[in-house]
């Protein structure tokens, strides 16, 4: 039996979470509320983004930098986000303001 959390509640634990510590998170895509895959939109603040897809390593959860190494402009995200919704409709996204680029989720970046 898989004893993952549903997405939409680890999601929203997640914002809770970051929104007490005074990091803006929000949703701008609500995916399948039990199993949808998250993608995160960074937002440094300063022009510069980043899309950070949710992967899995041997059956650790990570973080996958979808729009490569360094940061991009917004429109160059937006149109990453956008293809992958093409291909998968349950996608959830969340941006997360941080000057430092920090995704605030648990698992690791590569």
């Amino acid at each position: 039996m898989d004893d993952r959390l549903p997405t939409g509640l680890w999601v929203m634990g997640h914002i809770r979470a970051a929104d007490a510590q005074g990091v803006p998170m929000m949703v701008l895509r609500k995916g399948d509320p039990s199993r949808g895959t998250v993608l995160l939109k960074l937002n440094r603040l300063d022009g510069r983004f980043a899309v950070l897809a949710q992967a899995r390593r041997d059956e650790r959860l990570g973080w996958s930098r979808a729009t490569g190494p360094e940061p991009v402009e917004e429109s160059v995200a937006d149109a990453y986000i956008a293809r992958q919704l093409k291909h998968d409709p349950d996608l959830w996204v969340v941006e997360v303001e941080d000057r430092q680029g920090r995704h605030w989720f648990e698992g690791a970046v590569f």
